[in-house]
């Protein structure tokens, strides 16, 4: 829980010093990404946080690459 916390302590300070400086630039385009990328990003560190497995893309790869691997490893040997 303290780790939760901490992380949106953290957001919290990244979103005040940073959307002043957009929206005074009139930035919305980019206050956009801005918050879709917070927002991810701090999605993705509470699940790790709370031990939540998040697959990685070598996880991803090995589904698509495995039965490729095995096709010319019976073919070989």
């Amino acid at each position: 829980m303290l780790a939760i916390i901490g992380i949106l302590a953290v957001v919290i300070v990244i979103i005040a010093v940073e959307v002043p400086r957009l929206l005074r630039g009139q930035l919305i385009k980019e206050l956009w990404a801005f918050s879709v990328l917070l927002l991810f990003g701090t999605a993705l560190s509470i699940a790790e946080a709370l031990h939540i497995w998040i697959p990685t893309p070598m996880d991803w790869m090995i589904v698509v690459y495995k039965p490729v691997y095995d096709f010319f490893e019976t073919w070989i040997m």
